[in-house]
Parts: C-alpha cells; sequence; structure tokens
C-alpha cells in the first residue's frame, strides 16, 4: 500500500487563502501528502493589507493538536504563525509529548505587507524552546533580523547569520534571501556548520503572497515523505519556484497575489 503521510500545521488563518494554513493545505496536498491542521488565530486580510488579528484560544489550540495527534500518525509538523508565547508552549508540550521527529518551524513575525503578526515576548520563547526541537528553521530577512538583532543586507551576512542561527540549537538554520534586491536570489542554509546555497532567477511578479508559508510547508511534506534534510530544501525550493513562476500572469486581487500551489496536477 502506498505511504500517505501526515503533515500537521499548526498556523494563522489567512482569509484570502493564500497563506498560512490555507497555503500550507494546499501545498501538503499538491505534494502527496495528508495535511491535518490546528488554528492558532484568525486574520482579516486580503493582497493588500492585515486588518485584523483574532487568537484562537489557548486551550482550543491543545485540543486541535491533541486530537489530531492521538488518532493521526504525524510524520512531520509544520508551525507557522504562533501568536503568543503560551500557544508556543502548547506546541512545544505536544511536539515532546507526541514524539513527533520531523519539526519545521517557519518563524511567522512580519506579513508580505509589512504587518507585525505576534507579541515581542513571544521570539523570546520560540528561541528558548521552539527553536531547539526543529529539524529546520525558516525565517527570511526581516525575520532573521529580528531573531538576529543585526543588519543582514548580502549573501555573505546571510552566511554568517545562517552560523549564528544554528546557537538555538535547531539541526538546520534557513536564511531566504527573497528581499535582497538582486536578480539572483539565494538562499543558504546551514547544516553541522556547513554552509549550502540555492540560486535561482529572479521572478518579476508582485504575486508572492504566502511564499513563506508555501516553503516550509514543503520542506515538512518532504521530510514526512522520507527525504533527507538538503533533499527536502532542494525538492521545496523547485517547488516554490514552479508555484511563483506558475502564477506569474494569474492575478489574483490587486495586491501580493498568491501563487498557484497546483501547478504539478494542472492539466
Amino acid at each position: 500500500m502506498k505511504k500517505y503521510p501526515v503533515v500537521l500545521t499548526v498556523a494563522g488563518s489567512d482569509s484570502c487563502g493564500g497563506a498560512g494554513i490555507q497555503a500550507d493545505l494546499k501545498t501538503i496536498e499538491a505534494l502527496g501528502a495528508y495535511g491535518a491542521s490546528a488554528i492558532t488565530a484568525v486574520t482579516a486580510q486580503n493582497t493588500l493589507e492585515v486588518r485584523a488579528i483574532h487568537a484562537i484560544p489557548n486551550d482550543i489550540v491543545r485540543q486541535q493538536i491533541e486530537a489530531v495527534a492521538e488518532d493521526l500518525d504525524i510524520a512531520a509538523i509544520k508551525t507557522g504563525m504562533l501568536f503568543n508565547k503560551e500557544i508556543v508552549k502548547i506546541v512545544v508540550e505536544c511536539i515532546k509529548k507526541f514524539d513527533i521527529k520531523n519539526v519545521v518551524v517557519d518563524p511567522v513575525m512580519v506579513a508580505t505587507s509589512g504587518a507585525k503578526l505576534i507579541e515581542d515576548k513571544t521570539i523570546e520563547t520560540i528561541k528558548e524552546e521552539l527553536f531547539p526541537l526543529a529539524t529546520v528553521i525558516t525565517p527570511n530577512l526581516p525575520e532573521t533580523e529580528l531573531l538576529l538583532n543585526e543588519k543582514i543586507n548580502s549573501v555573505q551576512c546571510m552566511e554568517l547569520a545562517a552560523k549564528k542561527l544554528l546557537d538555538f540549537s535547531c539541526k538546520c538554520a534557513i536564511v531566504k534571501g527573497g528581499h535582497l534586491e538582486n536578480n539572483i536570489l539565494t538562499d543558504v542554509y546551514c547544516i553541522d556548520n556547513q554552509l549550502n546555497k540555492i540560486t535561482s532567477e529572479k521572478i518579476d511578479t508582485k504575486n508572492t503572497h504566502g511564499t513563506g508559508c508555501t516553503f516550509s510547508a514543503a520542506i515538512a511534506t518532504y521530510l514526512a515523505k522520507g527525504e533527507q534534510i538538503s533533499e527536502a530544501i532542494a525538492k521545496a525550493h523547485s517547488y516554490l519556484y514552479g508555484a511563483i513562476l506558475s502564477a506569474k500572469h494569474n492575478q489574483i486581487g490587486h495586491g501580493h497575489g498568491s501563487l498557484h500551489h497546483s501547478y504539478l496536477n494542472a492539466k
């Protein structure tokens, strides 16, 4: 029987469907796994702005995770927007309680529109308690700057930052370079103090809403399917590139439009 691994995403809901839980589930399904979810917050947003954020009660977040984990065999967990430190602690407790091995942490702090998505004190809890459990962490440049409290404006700075992020005791740290103003985009990741780079041509498009969520969900899915970390990252990068390229001329909304998550299966 063909294995159909379960990937649990713990993240916020995006009302316009391009990021968060919605992007994660689309990605997981497109890559051949089964997506389950625990919603941490409901956002009122579109491709232009985040208008409001409503945190789900902490106990409900816990019950969502436990209900899934007690019934389904979770092969990987991916975290996105964890709105407050109490939710971070719940996720940490559940990862330990259910012995979840593949953990991908996308430390979502700032939306593509620039809106801040989590409380300041939550960042420290993520660094101290969640990162040490992570197989892979996937901050973008603004998030890396917040985590390390330093400016990053070159690939060389990204390389140094990726090594520094390993000090938080995660297995692998990726620094995503999409915010650099270069025609060739570079992602840098570090495993066991060994630096690796993945490059791609920049795609001229505004349709980049949810790229971080999509990338981290793809990594989690490939890990759930048995890929090693480096291979999971490479395949996730390729999938993300295709999802952006396929959506280049398919504008959804009037701001940063969504990706084409199901392009692999499109006829």
